[in-house]
């Protein structure tokens, strides 16, 4: 295992100079911190790895830094195979947290790193990084959910979802949503008052899910999708943003998130509108739509020597800090988590940015989940666009429900 060659490799070294009195002209092997970063931002970040190590010069005497490339998707896969063999500080998605806290592969936050990184994010990345009483993670961005993008010539008042149907409607446009994704069919649900959590084990595996999709909210949800469905200035599409080009585009609004701003406002320009998800009419009343909150998070290896675990904190919440993120948003537009940075500006300048911060007050955080769940609700959303809920009673509907429900909740490791 890596760590171990380093000590085998300064034993070797040791046991070669044949006398004690020899070993003094032998340099000290430094140990290397292993650093797991996404590919698009490995340069950025061993640029400022050197660089804590330039105003850390005690710490330069005794550590190297390298940065290695790995998808804050495959990192906690990669960690709970084998932690000890894992990077000592890693980027990962932040719906990755229970299964790393559970294997062990995640140092809790103590100290002054736990309330720097508690006081200095925001609210929800900080939620994101903590199971119970405890951080066991440094936020990193804040910035990967969806929200609502509007042409303003054809939608002026985005603000409920009924009169932007009608809106678009009028216009002879659309309303884009990929409503046969689980990733947002819970926009719907979580409006209502609904909520789905799971609990992972260190192998990743599903052993608890708590889903109340068939209550009394829920079914008012079911019914709202099922009017936008059957709605004329709706249109389901999974890729859209070439619809809001005016030469010959049919989309009036959609609910999509960063990676698609750019696109969509080089063909809106002036036109270009961006607002936070709108309220919809559930049993009767207007609710405000929610989403799922997504981040990333920076975690330590707990598996270090004392020393180098420190060292491996300090650099975490480095590469974490504020000037730092604010730097990562000037190369790659990461959205920041850090409230200083958020408020930098550039970032405020950043329309998109901003839709999704107001949005993210009714986010909560993405959990892990199965690939059942993704083909379940997949299946659902395929339903209702079908018609096939249509002429529907309120007790079919609940029937559907309370199967979809129990479904979910039988998505776990039997032992």
């Amino acid at each position: 295992m890596r760590k171990l060659a380093v000590v085998l490799l300064a034993l070797a070294m040791v046991l070669s100079c044949g006398v004690l009195s020899a070993c003094n002209k032998t340099p000290a092997q430094k140990e290397d911190i292993l650093v797991w970063a996404a590919d698009e931002v490995v340069a950025f970040t061993q640029t400022k790895c050197d660089e804590f190590l330039a105003a850390n010069p005690d710490l330069a005497k005794k550590f190297t830094i390298t940065v290695s490339a790995m998808s804050e998707g495959e990192a906690a896969t990669q960690m709970i195979t084998d932690v000890e063999a894992g990077a000592d500080v890693f980027a990962f998605a932040q719906d990755q947290l229970g299964r790393l806290v559970q294997a062990g592969a995640l140092s809790e936050l103590g100290g002054t790193f736990l309330t720097d990184a508690k006081a200095n994010n925001d609210a929800g990345s900080v939620a994101a990084a903590t199971m119970g009483d405890k951080m066991y993670a440094y936020p990193l961005t804040s910035d990967n959910g969806y929200f609502l993008f509007y042409d303003k010539s054809v939608v002026t008042d985005p603000s409920t979802l009924d009169g932007i149907l009608t809106q678009c409607e009028t216009a002879g446009k659309k309303f884009y949503m990929e409503n046969q994704s689980g990733w947002y069919l819970v926009s719907f649900f979580f409006g209502a008052g609904c909520h789905y959590t799971t609990t992972a084990d260190n192998q990743g595996n599903i052993v608890a899910v708590d889903c109340d999709f068939n209550s009394a909210g829920g079914l008012g949800a079911f019914k709202a999708l099922i009017a936008m469905a059957q709605s004329k200035g709706f249109q389901r599409s999974d890729k859209f943003s070439d619809q809001f080009n005016p030469d010959g585009g049919q989309a009036g609004a959609a609910i999509s998130g960063t990676w698609d701003a750019a696109t969509i406002k080089g063909f809106l320009g002036d036109k270009y509108g961006v607002a936070k998800l709108p309220t919809m009419t559930v049993n009767g009343q207007q609710v405000q739509m929610g989403a799922w909150g997504g981040f990333k998070l920076m975690g330590v290896n707990p598996t270090q020597s004392e020393e180098a675990l420190t060292a491996s904190h300090k650099l975490a919440a480095y590469l974490t800090g504020g000037d730092v993120q604010l730097a990562r948003y000037g190369v790659k537009g990461w959205g920041p988590s850090n409230k200083t940075a958020q408020q930098d500006p550039t970032v405020q300048a950043d329309q998109a940015l901003a839709a999704l911060q107001a949005q993210l007050a009714y986010s909560p955080a993405q959990p892990q989940c199965s690939a059942k769940y993704w083909d379940k609700m997949a299946a659902f959303g395929t339903e209702v666009n079908a018609g096939t809920y249509k002429a529907s009673t309120d007790a079919q509907l609940q029937t559907v429900l309370d199967e979809l429900v129990a479904y979910l909740k039988a998505d776990v490791v039997t032992q």
